[in-house]
């Protein structure tokens, strides 16, 4: 038994490595079909497995190789896009729409040089095979991306390479769709993916996600007949009847090509009888793709059809080397044939290529007794050979006459190959003298560009009335099918019931492709813009099919789906459904196109659409707004649209908003997966200049580990975009208030939200939006990015808005906001030669209206150089003496610095003054930054941080040399997208808050967040003191460190915890003042979060006191008081009766008071509300300043400098 079932074994495994050796075998590898179970032998050819998809996620790249003519100076690179949004290059990958996800991008390149990229060798691919990418075109460094900067070409044993795929060379910064045709190859080929440029920045041109489709020739069908409609191939596949004798190989054997009883013109050996004269001066020739150019992959249609060779021949035509200089249309005939009649008609099949602006279409005409069109296809189909299919019946003499319009542009061409005639297509030896041409068409009565744009230009609207407008007598036949597939749009139009419609039926295209027809070009458009139309998917089956419209832009090329329908609108004929698009404004000429896939072609199946209308959409209608720019987003976006011309959408998000709670708010969600691009803009309607300054002022939330930014901007006349705010960075789940002040404006404008897609895990959204033509109060928060906020300077020297960029004097290398030499900063030159000993200069901020309580000014403040003189600031009355608040003199190193000061100044408008006053000393400085109004009293700086009114002197740090992520603040009861502790440990509730690093694949596993306290001064002993969080199913890690002189010195690890909140006491000695950092390093799962921060400065954890008493910057809380004090005597004129009346009758006599709570020593950043239900203001952590989002080059300074951070 036991030798039987050896046997047994040996026999199985012998017949599975047979097998296995079978499928594995040379001729049966990259052919796309699946010969090995796990279709192993489809693996590395380019793609990978039973997909046959290639998403460049992995080393070896699914088989592709960098084989440039010159690496060093150019070449394809497999990369990633980097920790920071670059200046170049895509902003992610198109596969997982992450900084994490890979694509083959290009290096920079200085000269002249090509890129090479290329596939593993294919066995052969079917007469429908497609492979489509996504492909990458940005001119970022304004260089030019030259004629070629990308084209495709396939490569065959013992031949040139022949083109096949060309796009247009356009720059766009976003991922756009691209199908290369690829066709009938007999023989092992290579896909080859070029790159030509002069100059041109790294990452400029790219590709990603590639997919073969319908590439695999038909399969034997073992003891199964061909289905109905269907005929057996040599081999044993099945193809559709009318694929046999249409002059190409389906069955992948030649066997639907034999014994056809057709007339087949290939135009290999010679014309076939076609005549080739023409009344035009413009000529067709007969000629081949080596004749035109193996040089120019823009020259010629780079293979012909019958050979798929780039030395196979065909019929061309387009624009002579000296440019059109008469006609600009060009014929050929056949030779004169047999009349014919319905039930033999002459049929002829032929294959055209329509690529490039020039093709500006082909007709083919009868000529018996007159001469008239029976069929024609319009414009450019792209790079492909297209079947064609035409039936004449006449009952005289004729001849064929196939012309083509060429138009006078820069590349592109009309080719005509494989011409098939049937045997009804009988020679005629008859002589006729044949009719005169038919009258050319009207010139147009207006320009091109005024033609189809939306607006009357010419009598009758005979500009727009063949636009694709149903209102329009000849409105429907501006619908042109452009399908290349089996399925296409047919116009049908009954002339008694006036009836018309578009609806989908069988064709002769060989692709398997969407049917498609569309408009000729229109607009531009204005925001307005709205498309009608009714629409039917009708029918016996469950599922009719797919029907979609979309935007080709002149521009930017095609664009995403603007709207699709899966499924049925019911049984009947008349089961119609209308539905109402919005166009908005588009700045580029563009083309409306419908596609439909009918799930199966029958009577009993139709798919239809009518009453197609432009609404509104001439670009100078500008459409009113009850409530003009301010807009809550309850109902619709007020006086906002979208931008078309950006890489996505703002949406509208129900359940979230600031004015109810429950309500609508405007967002974009980083961590969606559907996301690409960097930039989702929403723009305003036009606005008339004004002689007043504006305020713009809104509620916005920038929330996640790695969220991106926010950006208002104004955009001029002439479309210049000018910064007025930018946040960026995690700012906690909740609703932060904004103002923006917009200056006089003397011609019209516009005004943009910009979310830009620099992080890929967080939530940027705006409500309640308010735009009054009035200047802007003090605002809450004031970065100085893009505008200065309304402060003013007098004084003796000036206070400049400036950036290190841009300076060529002294001053602070980064700003505090961004971190970067590109962001801005208040600075006065206190220098003895600007600002002599004793002088001072004064940065005054607009006036505010005094409240009832107390509050606290936070700012970040930087004083360089010796002797640089000394900052004061002073809390201002309209009436009164002004109170100092705060003053510091001392250089503590090129750092930004923290200083704050209590406001008391009760019902009284005030003003802010920061005086600096000069000491005489040389290349001194002091600069402002981060200036920000808090609703509380100023705290002090030791005191316990329980995350209920905010982050505290707890801040992220803004270098992204340092970190990528940040640390957020949020509850249990406010958190909806990631996982979290149930309950926060001040208040073990869920309304509790609570600093959290959360753990998503939307960004890498192993990055890190850093939490930094103030800077602390030299201790021998202080105390820190926390409550962390981390649970057994978190991998996250947390580490708690000390920050001094730009190095980091570890204090403790906290790895496993695995439960609930647990306490942590760390003992801190320094020698020299320094920083607590925690720094949270994410996983790929779970959660570590942070609550109830303390340290007691010089008192160690055993309570003793180490340290004397410490110096810091004068926080004169005095200042507050005198304030309240100075109001309370300018009160007292006007309440003497009433004080004389209470002190007569009174006993007991108590004098008016004022407090203030103490700041104590040291630094905070209270930059929260205490009620965390009412609206919040922080500073932003930003990790990369937007302009430099395609704007401008980010560079940061080399070394890690110490910083104190909002």
């Amino acid at each position: 038994m036991r030798s039987s079932a050896l046997i047994l074994l040996l026999t199985l495994q012998l017949v599975a490595g047979s097998w296995a050796q079978v499928c594995q075998s040379p001729d049966k590898k990259c052919d796309f079909v699946c010969d090995c179970s796990d279709c192993s032998d489809e693996q590395d050819c380019g793609y990978r497995g039973k997909t046959f998809e290639c998403d460049l996620e992995d080393a070896g790249m699914c088989g592709w190789t960098d084989q440039s003519i010159n690496a060093a100076e150019y070449s394809w690179e497999h990369r990633q896009r980097g920790d920071t949004l670059p200046d170049s290059g895509p902003s992610s990958d198109y596969t997982t729409g992450t900084a994490t996800g890979s694509f083959m991008g290009v290096s920079a390149v200085k000269t002249l040089s090509t890129a090479v990229l290329i596939s593993p060798e294919i066995k052969q691919s079917s007469p429908t095979c497609r492979l489509r990418l996504r492909y990458f075109l940005w001119d970022s460094g304004h260089t030019g991306l030259g004629p070629t900067p990308l084209w495709a070409s396939v490569l065959r044993q013992g031949s040139q390479e022949a083109v096949v795929w060309r796009p247009e060379a356009t720059s766009v910064r976003g991922w756009r769709e691209g199908t290369i045709f690829l066709g009938r190859i007999s023989l092992p080929f290579q896909i080859r993916l070029s790159s030509q440029r002069t100059e041109g920045r790294r990452g400029d041109v790219a590709i990603d996600q590639l997919e073969f489709l319908d590439c695999a020739l038909p399969l034997p069908l073992p003891g199964k007949e061909c289905p109905v409609g269907m005929k057996g191939c040599e081999h044993g596949g099945c193809v559709e009847e009318r694929q046999f004798c249409d002059g190409s190989d389906d069955c992948g054997d030649l066997s639907d090509e034999k014994n056809c009883e057709v007339k087949v013109c290939d135009f290999e050996m010679d014309l076939c009888n076609w005549d080739l004269t023409s009344l035009s001066s413009l000529k067709w020739v007969r000629t081949n793709q080596e004749n035109i150019s193996i040089t120019d992959p823009l020259k010629g249609p780079g293979r012909d059809h019958s050979t798929n060779s780039e030395a196979g021949h065909f019929l061309y035509v387009t624009v002579p080397d000296g440019g059109l200089t008469g006609s600009d249309w060009a014929a050929f005939q056949s030779p004169r044939l047999e009349p014919t009649n319905s039930s033999h008609p002459c049929k002829m099949v032929m294959y055209t290529h329509q690529f490039g602006p020039r093709s500006g279409g082909l007709t083919v005409l009868v000529a018996d007794e007159s001469i008239y069109p029976v069929w024609e296809r319009g414009g450019a189909l792209g790079d492909v050979w297209v079947k064609a299919e035409v039936e004449i019946v006449t009952n005289s003499t004729f001849q064929i006459l196939i012309m083509a319009a060429i138009r006078n542009f820069a590349y592109g061409g009309i080719g005509v190959d494989s011409i098939i005639l049937s045997p009804e297509c009988r020679p005629s030896s008859v002589n006729n003298t044949w009719a005169k041409f038919p009258k050319p068409p009207e010139h147009p009565c207006t320009t091109p560009d005024k033609m189809c744009d939306f607006h009357r230009d010419c009598a009758e609207a005979k500009d727009e009335s063949k636009c694709g407008d149903f209102s329009y007598t000849k409105g429907s036949s501006g619908w042109t099918d452009t399908s290349i597939g089996s399925q296409g749009w047919v116009l049908y139009k009954n002339a008694t019931s006036k009836e018309e419609y578009l609806y989908v039926a069988e064709a002769p295209g060989q692709q398997l492709t969407e049917a498609q027809t569309r408009t000729p070009l229109l607009g531009p458009s204005g925001p307005a813009c709205t498309l009608s139309f009714d629409f039917a998917l009708t029918g016996n089956p469950d599922h009719i099919g797919e029907l979609s419209i979309r935007v080709i832009d002149s521009l930017l090329g095609i664009r995403p789906k603007l709207w699709e329908f899966s499924g049925k609108t019911g049984m009947g004929e008349e089961a119609w459904q209308n539905i109402s698009l919005t166009i908005g404004a588009r700045e580029n000429r563009f083309q409306l196109v419908f596609e439909a896939h009918a799930f199966k072609l029958c009577p009993c199946a139709k798919i239809k659409v009518k009453n197609v209308r432009f609404i509104s959409c001439h670009a100078g209608h500008i459409p009113s707004s009850p409530t003009a720019l301010s807009c809550n987003f309850e109902q619709g976006l007020c006086g906002w649209y979208q931008d078309n011309s950006d890489n996505f959408d703002w949406t509208v998000l129900d359940g979230m908003d600031h004015t109810i709670g429950i309500g609508r708010s405007l967002a974009v969600d980083m961590w969606s997966p559907s996301l690409r691009g960097a930039f989702g803009r929403l723009v305003s309607f036009t606005q008339l200049p004004s002689p007043n300054a504006y305020c713009l002022s809104f509620f916005y939330k920038l929330y996640g580990v790695n969220t991106g930014a926010l950006n208002v901007k104004l955009l001029d006349n002439n479309g210049y975009e000018i910064v007025l705010w930018t946040r960026s960075g995690g700012h906690g789940n909740m609703w932060h208030e904004a103002q923006c002040p917009v200056s006089q404006q003397l011609t019209p404008f516009k005004l943009m939200f910009e979310a830009v897609r620099s992080g890929f895990d967080g939530r940027v959204a705006i409500d309640d939006v308010s735009f009054v033509d009035r200047p802007c109060s003090v605002p809450r928060m004031c970065s100085f990015e893009g505008q200065q906020c309304g402060y003013s300077s007098f004084g003796k020297a000036r206070w400049l808005h400036r950036r290190w960029h841009t300076t060529t004097t002294t001053g602070p290398k980064t700003d505090h906001t961004l971190e970067t030499e590109m962001g801005f900063y208040m600075m006065v030159n206190t220098g003895a030669d600007i600002l002599p000993f004793g002088d001072a200069a004064v940065l005054a901020s607009p006036v505010r209206k005094g409240i009832a309580k107390t509050e606290c000014v936070h700012f970040w403040y930087h004083i360089g150089g010796e002797n640089p003189g000394s900052l004061i600031v002073y809390v201002k009355p309209v009436k009164g003496e002004r109170v100092k608040i705060f003053s510091d003199s001392l250089n503590q190193g090129d750092v930004w610095r923290h200083g704050n000061g209590n406001i008391s100044i009760d019902l009284v408008e005030w003003q802010l003054e920061f005086e600096a006053v000069g000491a005489g000393g040389k290349d001194t400085h002091i600069a402002i930054d981060d200036i920000f109004l808090s609703a509380h009293p100023c705290g002090d700086q030791g005191s316990k941080c329980s995350f209920e009114k905010g982050m505290c002197s707890w801040s992220n740090t803004q270098n992204v040399k340092v970190d990528k992520l940040d640390w957020e603040l949020t509850s249990k009861e406010a958190e909806r997208h990631y996982p979290t502790p149930p309950e926060d440990h001040t208040l073990g509730t869920e309304r509790g808050h609570f600093l959290f690093l959360p753990s998503s694949n939307r960004t890498a596993a192993n990055l890190n967040a850093q939490l930094l306290s103030s800077h602390l001064p030299p201790t021998k002993g202080t105390c820190l003191k926390f409550w962390a969080y981390k649970p057994h199913s978190s991998d996250s890690r947390l580490n708690v460190c000390k920050l001094s002189k730009g190095h980091l010195n570890q204090l403790l690890v906290v790895s496993e915890l695995g439960g609930p909140w647990k306490r942590f006491d760390v003992n801190i000695t320094s020698t020299e003042e320094y920083q607590i950092v925690f720094e949270g390093i994410k996983g790929t799962s779970g959660v570590v979060a942070l609550d109830d921060i303390e340290y007691t400065v010089g008192i160690s954890c055993s309570n003793k006191i180490t340290d004397g008493l410490t110096t810091s910057p004068n926080h004169d809380n005095a200042g507050g008081i005198a304030a309240s004090v100075i109001v309370v005597l300018l009160l007292i004129g006007t309440l003497i009766a009433l004080l004389i009346y209470y002190l007569r009758t009174r006993q007991a006599v108590s004098g008016p008071s004022s407090s203030s709570s103490s700041a104590g020593g040291g630094f905070t950043n209270e930059t929260y509300e205490p009620d965390l239900t009412q609206d919040r203001l922080t500073i932003s952590s930003v990790q990369n300043h937007p302009m430099a989002a395609g704007f401008n080059n980010v560079s940061f300074s080399s070394d890690v400098r110490e910083m104190e951070v909002a």
